[in-house]
């Protein structure tokens, strides 16, 4: 869900650059830096020429001055938009699609602008080699002045290859090689699930056991919250990390947050977010859960358990659970995110993460873990089989998760992966059973997309190399006719976030999405039933039912589809609220349960909200009595609530994985 969002706030801040043109448009060369600058509404156009399948690498040097670049491919869509940080250097990396010419823009951010550089690092055709493959695609993480990547491939026992790019540490120089442990986030959860199910297997613990069995002070819902749940992600309890960053805690800044922190949070819930087993809601609150029983239960520290039960039998020499953020891994990499001044900096790791997260390990020890799911040493082969088995919720739907760990296919072959992300930390273990493979990537740079995983998967293995379509007609969008779009408008629910609602509608020929909470997107037809997001890369198919009936669609973003079911009923309408309307939502407010104040107050015709360390933000009315605005946490939508005089007497507010959460109005 972050991804899309992040992206539509990508998208607006470049789609108000004007296209006033610098009237000449240079051609770029690979290696041969080309100057210029840019101020106001400016725009600088360069221009390249690339086959299908080929990796284009561009560089802006900003000396000094702010500029932001998008590239435009040659059917005159937006692939890529980059304003990341302020000055110093910024790249842009896409693998084309489509033959002939492609222009980048260089625009002056915020109007303000200033000289650049602009180099054409690399335009060159995607390797049929895997191993060289794998060097292009993980190039811009090839480097002394800034983080890294490593990323290692079995099959069959045998390691295909294992690789590191770029520098483990920064501060000392120390560059990142194929031994070095590294937080691999969430990637951890299906290790936290393996310990588990060894305690099931022994009688000490059951699945469809009441945690309350095991962690007594957790309160009471008047419903049987099981183990099964909080491996399954189905509890209905409220997402930690999301929940206090509604309280300021900015955990993207190293705030600390304790594991103690769990009970407390759910202690203060005043009832559940869905019923348990009947929704998805993927919660690092149930696996800090999870890891507290298994403490419990077995009468170690939970650090110690995986030492001594999991990582030592099977050989896992290098690994070990954080417990404690505060006491350095040895010879690790360092976490770094990039500010908007351009400096790498060091923001540590997630506290509390035990058992969600905070393992730390290495590309060869993956490898072990891998082969020990495929040929038990530790556990047995029908634990293992539960974990990799989706869970069906209460109204008959898999979710696609089983213990732990996803489950779903790659062009038709199955396959078992989880990512991670802690702060600054990214990972991605894909395992694909019937093969006997699979890959593990890591990166210490908190952009690093994991999902290229799948990417050299497809190279490394020819079973997962996409089958070609069979060429019927092809598809001439400029002879599409846009009326046929309104049988695809209308609202759908991403079905893994179901408060995240995409909208789709036409104004003549003209087709718009819109998300909640943000502003609308143009969309170009690619076929008669899919759709390329304008200013984002990303992609939206519709899908019909036996009857030809549309009943969904599907985001494609990095690798990843995000289905979401059609929504019943009418389009809301917007809502336009007039400055009076907003003066009377105005006030502060507080949250009993997150025991937190929000001021709303109206400036310059805007309704703002304010948390004292959070700071300002613009509220941005989506439809009747309902905004959407961003926090620490994340975007957020929130909901008025009225009494029966229609006085505003407090709000809802939904943020991700944490629902309803309820501010009063005290002034």
């Amino acid at each position: 869900m972050s991804n899309f969002r992040s992206m539509l706030a990508l998208a607006a801040a470049v789609a108000c650059f004007s296209a006033n043109a610098l009237a000449a448009q240079s051609p770029l060369t690979v290696g041969k830096p080309l100057s210029g600058t840019v101020a106001g509404k400016d725009t600088a156009r360069f221009t390249l020429r690339a086959d299908s399948a080929f990796v284009v690498r561009i560089r802006v040097d900003q000396q000094p001055g702010d500029v932001a670049l998008r590239l435009i491919g040659p059917k005159k869509i937006v692939l890529r938009a980059v304003d990341a940080v302020r000055t110093g250097r910024e790249e842009l990396f896409v693998l084309t699609v489509d033959q002939g010419e492609y222009q980048l823009q260089v625009l002056a951010a915020d109007s303000v602008g200033g000289a650049f550089a602009v180099t054409l690092l690399a335009n060159e055709e995607l390797s049929s080699d895997p191993k060289q493959l794998t060097h292009q695609l993980l190039a811009p993480w090839d480097r002394k002045d800034g983080p890294g990547a490593a990323v290692a491939v079995w099959r069959g026992g045998k390691t295909l290859l294992a690789k590191a790019y770029g520098m483990a540490n920064l501060g000392y120089d120390i560059p990142f090689t194929v031994a070095t442990p590294t937080n691999i986030g969430s990637t951890s959860k299906q290790f936290t699930a393996f310990a588990m199910m060894l305690l099931v297997e022994e009688g000490k613990v059951a699945l469809d056991e009441d945690v309350r069995k095991y962690i007594p002070e957790l309160r009471d819902f008047g419903q049987k919250i099981t183990v099964r749940n909080l491996l399954t992600h189905t509890t209905g309890y409220r997402e930690l990390y999301n929940s206090v960053g509604l309280t300021g805690r900015r955990i993207d800044e190293s705030d600390y947050v304790g594991r103690e922190e769990y009970i407390a949070l759910i202690q203060r819930q005043p009832s559940l977010q869905n019923a348990p087993g009947a929704e998805f809601n993927y919660n690092n609150t149930a696996f800090g859960l999870a890891a507290m029983i298994i403490a419990r239960v077995s009468k170690q520290p939970f650090d110690e358990f995986m030492a001594q039960r999991v990582f030592a039998p099977i050989g896992m020499t290098h690994t070990r659970v954080r417990a404690d953020v505060r006491v350095p891994v040895k010879g690790a990499t360092v976490g770094y995110s990039r500010a908007a001044s351009g400096v790498w900096r060091d923001l540590g790791d997630l506290g509390g993460s035990m058992g969600a997260g905070g393992i730390y390990t290495t590309l060869a020890d993956l490898q072990r873990w891998a082969q020990n799911l495929a040929n038990p040493k530790v556990g047995t082969k029908a634990g293992i089989a539960q974990m990799m088995t989706p869970f069906t919720m209460t109204n008959g739907k898999s979710t696609g998760y089983g213990f732990g760990l996803f489950i779903d296919t790659q062009n038709g072959q199955q396959r078992v992966h989880h990512g991670g992300a802690d702060v600054s930390h990214r990972s991605m273990l894909a395992l694909y059973p019937a093969l006997g493979a699979g890959i593990t990537v890591q990166s210490n740079d908190g952009s690093f997309d994991s999902s290229i995983a799948f990417r050299l998967a497809e190279a490394f293995f020819p079973e997962l190399a996409p089958k070609p379509e069979p060429v019927t007609t092809t598809f001439d969008a400029a002879k599409w006719d846009a009326k046929k779009f309104d049988a695809f408008a209308g609202q759908y629910s991403l079905d893994a976030a179901p408060q995240f609602v995409l909208s789709f509608t036409r104004s003549g020929d003209t087709l718009y999405t819109q998300a909640t909470g943000q502003g609308k997107l143009r969309m170009l037809p690619t076929s008669d039933t899919s759709f390329a997001l304008q200013g984002v890369v990303a992609s939206v198919e519709f899908v019909r039912d036996a009857a030809k009936k549309v009943t969904g669609a599907i985001l494609v973003q990095g690798g990843a589809r995000q289905p979401a079911s059609r929504l019943v009923g009418p389009v809301a309408a917007p809502w336009t609220p007039t400055a009076a309307d907003l003066a009377k939502v105005a006030g502060r407010f507080f949250s009993e349960e997150l025991e937190t104040f929000w001021e709303l107050s109206l400036k310059d015709g805007k309704l703002m909200v304010s948390q004292r360390r959070s700071g300002d933000g613009v509220l941005k009315p989506t439809k009747k009595d309902t905004f959407g605005g961003a926090s620490p946490a994340g975007e957020f939508t929130l909901v008025l609530e009225r009494d029966r005089a229609d006085e505003v007497i407090g709000f809802y507010v939904d943020v991700a994985r944490s629902r309803d959460i309820r501010f009063a109005r005290v002034k």
